[in-house]
């Protein structure tokens, strides 16, 4: 275990922190309308360092209304996809032009280390970078039957969107809904997450520079089941998108039902990283700590299940075990931290919890489980790995979401399958083996949205993004994603005069 002993500079607060996070509606900064506030914590000291406004029912219908208007009324959903295009490239650079500060609060208000956090301001950025040009290069169908009638498809924005996102990487989630949603001509209401609205507070200066017009883009901070629930049961808002947990998901999903709204749900995973005898161990072992332990192992592709096969088990288990022994823990503010500190107290008990569940339940503990040294507050965890865990484990079944790994051995190809299947999700898998004929078949036969071969999680914005099971409905990403923010609405062109019959007409001559 390595960890870093605190420090003034690199405990001490962001300068200029806002004394109240407000909501964004209609171009303005507002507070709730009853006043309603939360605290914001600090994930190293758990102390609050500034309040929230904690939108209610009133709020979200202000914001709601908002956003109709400027869909109804507005320039926005007219714009041709090049001026809307425009917009959004300004927005990337208004993102990176905020690089270091978004980075610098992302870390703070989510403890996650501060390289990471400087990554998650480039995603952003090339989150809108791409959507801009998927607006511009898409072609709409066309269908032409012989000479008699040309038929085709508009694509066209559904309205007011409402777009609910996690705590883990803030910024960059927001960024991944709204940049499709504004690039197809939705305007929208952003819910971010009660725990981590910090870097959300640069987004109304951004839209503003840019050129987003008033209305358009909108936000509500509050309590998910009280702004959240608002925004899922408003009539006026006939998509939601939502990442999260999947009990969460479930809610939504029930109480989206008697308004038939269109969905997309990203929820839980439990993803499984099998590693066979053949595998490059040294890319695969670095695979397998790096996907757990980055972004503090609160990240839904995580590989958190390691299964390996017997005859390199122990080796695997042992060089595991050692590199989670020298994750480096520290602060988030330090460049050298790889491991920061979990996002809230709520949480951090939690994942404790499952700790202590897995040394109860029998597996083996062989790296972590404990608080680093010269660490006595805040909400910081070795680096955790388990060993011998079985299927019946609860370890192995549930969605932890932190940085702690289960790791179980496997003898044949059949049992590999089985076993990386035997969970309620199917968000993510990773496949090591230098076996192409093993790796396809396998890559067909687990049961996951998304499956890398011989590779970490490294993604594609063109290809769709999901999972199956309790993983979540739908896809985003590329073209899919402009589908979800998009009806479609089919034109039939008669190219010549086509017979009609003539009910009512009379006996035919």
């Amino acid at each position: 275990m390595t960890s870093t002993t605190p420090t003034p500079e690199l405990t001490s607060r962001p300068a200029e922190l806002p004394g109240l996070l407000t909501h964004y509606i209609g171009g303005e900064r507002v507070p709730s309308l009853g006043g309603e506030t939360f605290p914001v914590l600090d994930p190293v000291t758990n102390e609050p360092y500034t309040v929230c406004a904690a939108g209610q029912a009133a709020d979200i219908d202000r914001a709601v209304e908002a956003a109709r208007r400027a869909f109804t009324e507005g320039p926005w959903p007219k714009l041709k996809p090049r001026e809307r295009s425009r917009i959004l490239y300004r927005i990337a650079e208004g993102i990176e032009a905020a690089d270091e500060r978004l980075a610098e609060l992302e870390a703070y208000d989510t403890g996650l280390p501060i390289t990471q956090a400087r990554g998650q301001a480039h995603r952003a950025a090339e989150n809108f970078r791409f959507f801009a040009d998927v607006i511009v290069s898409g072609a709409e169908e066309a269908f032409q039957v012989g000479e008699e009638q040309y038929n085709h498809v508009i694509r066209k924005p559904i309205g007011v969107a409402g777009l609910i996102t996690p705590w883990n990487t803030p910024f960059m989630l927001e960024s991944w809904k709204l940049a499709p949603a504004l690039a197809s001509g939705c305007t929208l209401v952003l819910k971010p997450a009660e725990w981590s609205p910090l870097s959300a507070s640069l987004l109304p200066e951004i839209m503003e520079k840019a050129g987003v017009p008033a209305g358009v883009f909108n936000i509500v901070h509050g309590i998910g089941e009280e702004a959240g629930a608002a925004l899922v049961d408003h009539p006026q808002v006939p998509l939601i998108s939502f990442t999260g947990e999947t009990t969460t998901g479930r809610i939504i999903a029930e109480n989206s039902a008697k308004h038939l709204k269109t969905l997309s749900m990203e929820l839980g995973g439990k993803s499984p990283c099998v590693v066979f005898a053949d595998a490059d161990l040294d890319a695969a072992v670095d695979a397998a700590v790096f996907q757990i332990f980055s972004l503090n192992g609160e990240r839904c592709t995580a590989g958190s299940r390691l299964l390996v096969e017997r005859p390199v088990y122990d080796e695997v288990v042992a060089r595991v075990a050692e590199r989670a022994r020298n994750v480096r823990i520290g602060l988030p503010g330090d460049p050298r931290t790889e491991l920061g500190a979990l996002i809230h107290p709520e949480h951090y008990a939690r994942v404790r919890e499952y700790v202590e569940i897995g040394s109860a339940e029998g597996a083996r503990l062989v790296a972590g489980g404990t608080r680093p040294e010269g660490l006595p507050e805040g909400n910081f965890l070795d680096a955790t790995v388990f060993a011998d865990v079985k299927p019946a484990h609860r370890i192995f079944q549930e969605e932890i979401f932190g940085p702690v790994l289960c790791i179980t051995p496997f003898d044949t190809d059949e049992e590999a399958v089985e076993l990386a299947n035997d969970t309620a999700y199917g968000l993510a898998a990773y496949i090591w083996t230098n076996n192409l004929d093993r790796a396809n078949t396998l890559s067909r036969e687990i049961e996951s949205g998304m499956l890398w071969i011989n590779s970490q999680n490294v993604r594609d914005l063109r290809t769709p993004f999901g999972g199956v099971k309790a993983s979540g409905i739908g896809r985003e990403g590329g073209r899919h994603s402009i589908d979800f923010y998009t009806e479609s609405h089919i034109v039939h062109v008669a190219l010549r005069t086509l017979p009609v019959p003539r009910f009512g007409a009379g006996p035919a001559e």
